[in-house]
C-alpha cells in the first residue's frame, strides 16, 4: 500500500509498504476518508520544528473500520475518528482523563509523528492498524462529514480544553484567544467558546486570513499587532495563548482578571521562555499547559460539532486529494483537509 513518508524538512516521498494486519484482539484496521493536517505537520514539514526522519505521516483522521479483532468493539464499515495518541482506556492515566499520558504504551506514542518514537504508521497512507481499538476508536455520529470532523483527532479537541472546563465553571465568562503559532488551535477554541455560551470572545492575531475565520466562528476580532506594548483596555476571565511567543504570553497574563484561567496552547521553542509568576501570583492565576489528551474531550467535540453549535469548517482553507499532499504541506494555511484520491 501507499504511504507518505517525511524524510526531512520539504521531502517528501510516496513509498510502497505492507499492508497493517491485525495483532492483537483489540486491534482494528482503519482506511482514511478525510485526513487533516495539524498546526505542527506544517512547521515539522518546513522545518521549524526539527523531526528526523524517515517517518509515515499525518495523525488527524477520521475513517472507516476495515477489519477488527474480536474485542475491538467495532465492526468493518464503521465510520470513526482515530484520535492521534495511542492510548489504552484502562491504565491510571487514562482513567483519569490523561490519555496523552497512557502508561500502556511508549512516552509520546501517536500515529505520523515518528521523531525517534516508536513507529505506529501515518494517517496519509491507505491503511492503519489501531491498538486499543475498543477504547480509542469514537464513532463519528451519523451523517456527519468525515471532512467536518477530520481535525477532531487532535486540533479541535486541542481547543476545547482550553475552554470547555473554564466554562462548565464560570457559564457566560469571557474568553481572549492570543493566536499565532498554533493557527488552527486558536482559531478552534474561539469558535468553541462561542458555541459554549461565552460571553464576549476575542481574538488576537496579525494574520488577516485568520481573523475574518475567527469572526465566521462567531468571535470578535482585532490584529495583535494593536495591543503590542501596550497595557490592556479590557481584562478576561478566560484566556488563550496560541501565538507561542514570550511576548505573547506575559500580554496573556496581564490580559487576565484576577482568578482567571490560563492556557497555553502553543509550544515555545527554544530553551527558556520567561514567565511572569509573581504577577500570576498576585492575580491569582490558574496557568495550565500540556499536550492536549484528545481522546477524552473527543465525544463532546463530536457531539457540539454535529448538533451545529461549532463550525469547524470556518477554519479549512483548502482540501486536496492524497496525490498532492506532499506539495501541499507547507502550505501556510490554518487548515488543510486530505482525502483519498
Amino acid at each position: 500500500m501507499r504511504q507518505l513518508t517525511f524524510l526531512g524538512p520539504n521531502r517528501f516521498e510516496w513509498h510502497d509498504v505492507p499492508m497493517p494486519q491485525i495483532q492483537h484482539d483489540t486491534d482494528a484496521i482503519v482506511r482514511p476518508l478525510a485526513v487533516a493536517r495539524c498546526d505542527l505537520d506544517l512547521y515539522i514539514a518546513t522545518g521549524v520544528v526539527p523531526f528526523p526522519g524517515p517517518f509515515a505521516f499525518g495523525h488527524e483522521m477520521v475513517g472507516e473500520v476495515v477489519d477488527a479483532g474480536p474485542r475491538a468493539n467495532v465492526t468493518p464499515g464503521q465510520r470513526v475518528v482515530v484520535p492521534f495518541q495511542i492510548s489504552c482506556g484502562s491504565c491510571l492515566s487514562c482513567r483519569r482523563g490523561f490519555t496523552a499520558s497512557c502508561e500502556s504504551a511508549p512516552p509520546y506514542s501517536a500515529f505520523g509523528l515518528g521523531g525517534g518514537r516508536v513507529e505506529y504508521g501515518g494517517a496519509l497512507s491507505d491503511a492503519i492498524r489501531v491498538p486499543f481499538a475498543d477504547f480509542m476508536l469514537v464513532p463519528l455520529p451519523h451523517g456527519l462529514d468525515p471532512i467536518r470532523a477530520a481535525s477532531a483527532a487532535d486540533n479541535i479537541p486541542d481547543g476545547w480544553r482550553a475552554v470547555a472546563p473554564q466554562l462548565e465553571k464560570y457559564p457566560g465568562a469571557s474568553v481572549l484567544v492570543v493566536g499565532g503559532l498554533a493557527q488552527s488551535v486558536g482559531l478552534y477554541a474561539a469558535g468553541a467558546a462561542v458555541a459554549l455560551g461565552a460571553g464576549r470572545v476575542l481574538y488576537l492575531d496579525d494574520n488577516a486570513m485568520n481573523r475574518e475565520r475567527a469572526k465566521l466562528m462567531g468571535a470578535d476580532a482585532e490584529p495583535l499587532a494593536l495591543h503590542d506594548g501596550r497595557e490592556p483596555g479590557e481584562f478576561f476571565e478566560i484566556v488563550v495563548e496560541a501565538a507561542g511567543t514570550a511576548d505573547a504570553l506575559a500580554f496573556a497574563m496581564r490580559s487576565c482578571r484576577p482568578n482567571a484561567f490560563l492556557t497555553s496552547v502553543a509550544m515555545h521553542l527554544g530553551a527558556t521562555t520567561p514567565v511572569p509568576l509573581s504577577q500570576a501570583y498576585y492575580k491569582g492565576l490558574t496557568l495550565h499547559t500540556s499536550r492536549a489528551s484528545a481522546r477524552t474531550w473527543l465525544p463532546d467535540v463530536l457531539h457540539c460539532i454535529a448538533c451545529g453549535s461549532l463550525h469547524p469548517e470556518h477554519v479549512t482553507h483548502s482540501i486536496v486529494p492524497f496525490a498532492d499532499a506532499a506539495d501541499a504541506m507547507t502550505d501556510n494555511g490554518p487548515k488543510i483537509i486530505f482525502t483519498p484520491d
